[in-house]
Order: structure tokens, then C-alpha cells, then sequence
């Protein structure tokens, strides 16, 4: 035997509900109504004292009366839809609370049953399955942390443990050097990213950095694997302070100086140079290399893409370089605009807020 269905709660029928558009309605009727009646009431006047007025002196007096009931009726018709329509300001301070990060706030509006609560409750759900989704990201995040953090700290132990040993050759000493290196820059560059997304892509502890300083630290980490392919690496790079996360605008510099280099051709070049400009710093890297399309620049920003073919499976890295570039310059309030060079290969400038 079924069990009987749950009753739903049955809502009014649409014509008795206190909808917007019957409440409006009702208002304008209601004043229409009024207005007629004060209008009856001073022509009745006035045709009982016909005798004693001239058709100039009724001319006036209807005039005035409109007029005066012209200025009731703007003034209390504002009101009144201020009042009926007061609710859609409180959705809108609140959906400018939930766009500055607080998915916690709710609109919880009460009154009638009219369009704007069933915009609001439909609005509220959706808050409510937002707020279930970042925190099922910020879950994720925080077991990726756990996972990604514990290779690096055993490769860390390793490298050291070995470093202590003293006949140790020194080539050997200087390749665990190397090593450690490398992975103390990853162990920071995987907390930078974890952060990141953790402040829901916004930078939240930020410091003074030399954005030149930045730059030329990228540019010495690339220089071998340069001059391994032929290409020049040169520009002129004055001293400009961003605030920001310097390990994140490190990522920035090395990531765009990376795939200059990898993405040129022989006898190539690319200049990266810094300056200040009015209210930003600039960063900007140049590079010779393969004719780009226009309309391809933007996939060049998506994950896993590169031109005209999928990243994956390259030898030139994961596909991953320009969509963190663009993701850490958006969370530093940052622009990124890229251009093709006549002849081939790309311009990229990044504007920073400046200290």
C-alpha cells in the first residue's frame, strides 16, 4: 500500500495573491478614486454657489484644486512605491555584502507574499548552495595542503640528511645544494598558490616587494636554459615597490620569462624590463617567436592550452604558466593584456597597484 503523498503548502490563487502588481493596482485605483471624489466635491461646491461666481472664478478655483491634488498625489504615490519597493534595497545591500567574500549573509525577507520575497528566498538558496560549494572547496584545499606539503618535507629531510654527510663528494654536495634549493622554492610556491586559494583568490598578507628585483631574480633562473636555445635574454628594469606576495609575484616573472624563452625561435630574444608608472608598476615581457593570430591570445590563458594545439603531453611544460599568471595578477588587483608582435611572438604587460 503507498503511503499517502506529503502535503505541500497550497499557495494562494495568483489573482488573490498581494502581488507587486495588485498591490500597485489597488494603490493607483485608490488614489484615482479619492482624487475624483475631492474633485466632485469642489464642482458640487461650486455649482451651488453658482450665482455667486463667474465662470473665471470656477476656471481658478478647478485649477488650483487640480493642481494641489496633482502635488498630493507625486508626493504620496513616491512614498507609497519607496514602500512597496523598499524590499529590492535590502536584496541589493546584500547581494554587495556576499560580492565583497561573505556568503554567509542571508536576506530572510518577511512580509506579503509578493514577487520580490519569492526573488528573495529564490536568492537565498542559491547563497545557500554557494556557501555549501566554497566550503566544500576550502576542504579540499586544506587535504591537497596536507598531501602536497608531505612529499616536499620528506625530500627536504632527504636532501639534508645527505648534505650532513661528510664524504659526501663535493659535486654530490653541490647537487644536494641544488636540490634543496629547488624544492625549498616549491615548498614555498605550493604554500603561495594553497594561500591563495584559501583567501578566495584574494592576497591577503601583503608586503613591499621590488617588482625589478623580481624580475631580475627570473631572469637569472632562466639565463642557462636561455643561452642553451640561443636566446638573448635583455632589458632595462627600474626599481618599482608593489604590495603583494613575493613569492606569488616571483611566479608571475618566472612563468612569463619561462615560456618567452620556450616559445621562441633560434637567434631569439626577449626583454623584460620594469617601470613605474602613475598609480602601477609595469611589467612587461617581449619576446621573438612563432606569428600568434589575435584571436588566438586569449587561449593562451586557459589551462592546459597552448597555440593551436592542447598543452598536454609538451615538452615544454604543463600548460598551466599564463592561467596562474593571470589568476595571482587578479588576486594582486591587477591587469594583464597581451598583444602579438608584428613578425612573431607576443607582448605582455602586467600592471600593479604601486606602494
Amino acid at each position: 500500500m503507498r503511503a499517502p503523498a506529503a502535503e505541500h503548502p497550497r499557495r494562494p490563487v495568483p489573482w488573490l495573491r498581494p502581488t507587486i502588481r495588485v498591490r500597485l493596482t489597488l494603490l493607483y485605483g485608490g488614489m484615482f478614486l479619492v482624487a475624483g471624489v475631492v474633485i466632485d466635491a469642489l464642482i458640487g461646491d461650486c455649482l451651488r454657489a453658482h450665482g455667486a461666481l463667474t465662470l473665471d472664478d470656477f476656471v481658478h478655483r478647478s485649477l488650483l484644486a487640480l493642481l494641489g491634488l496633482t502635488v498630493v498625489a507625486f508626493a504620496f504615490g513616491y512614498a507609497m512605491a519607496g514602500r512597496v519597493l523598499s524590499p529590492l534595497g535590502r536584496i541589493t545591500r546584500t547581494a554587495q555584502r556576499v560580492a565583497g567574500s561573505d556568503l554567509h549573509r542571508r536576506i530572510e525577507l518577511g512580509g506579503p507574499d509578493d514577487e520580490l520575497k519569492e526573488l528573495a528566498d529564490t536568492f537565498d538558496e542559491m547563497l545557500d548552495r554557494l556557501d555549501r560549494a566554497f566550503e566544500s572547496q576550502r576542504r579540499f584545499v586544506a587535504n591537497a595542503s596536507h598531501e602536497l606539503r608531505t612529499p616536499l618535507a620528506i625530500n627536504r629531510t632527504l636532501l639534508e640528511v645527505q648534505l650532513a654527510d661528510p664524504d659526501a663528494s663535493p659535486e654530490l654536495a653541490q647537487l644536494g645544494k641544488t636540490l634543496l634549493a629547488t624544492n625549498e622554492r616549491s615548498e614555498q610556491l605550493v604554500e603561495g598558490l594553497l594561500l591563495l586559494a584559501r583567501s578566495e583568490n584574494r592576497v591577503v598578507d601583503k608586503k613591499p616587494v621590488d617588482l625589478s628585483e623580481v624580475a631580475a631574480q627570473a631572469v637569472d633562473q632562466l639565463r642557462e636554459e636561455a643561452q642553451a636555445k640561443g636566446v638573448v635574454l635583455r632589458g632595462v628594469r627600474q626599481q618599482v615597490f608593489v604590495q603583494g606576495n613575493g613569492v606569488l609575484l616571483e611566479r608571475i616573472a618566472l612563468n612569463l620569462v619561462q615560456n618567452a624563452v620556450r616559445y621562441n625561435v633560434p637567434e631569439g630574444w626577449v626583454e623584460v624590463s620594469t617601470e613605474p608608472q602613475p598609480g602601477c608598476a609595469v611589467l612587461v615581457v617581449t619576446n621573438t617567436g612563432p606569428v600568434v593570430p589575435a584571436y588566438e591570445v586569449e587561449n593562451l590563458f586557459e589551462p592546459f592550452r597552448r597555440l593551436r594545439t592542447e598543452r598536454t603531453g609538451s615538452d615544454k611544460g604543463v600548460g598551466l604558466g599564463l592561467s596562474i599568471v593571470r589568476s595571482v595578477v587578479r588576486a594582486h588587483d591587477g591587469t594583464i593584456t597581451a598583444e602579438p608582435r608584428e613578425g612573431g611572438g607576443l607582448t605582455l604587460r602586467i600592471e600593479l597597484p604601486a606602494s
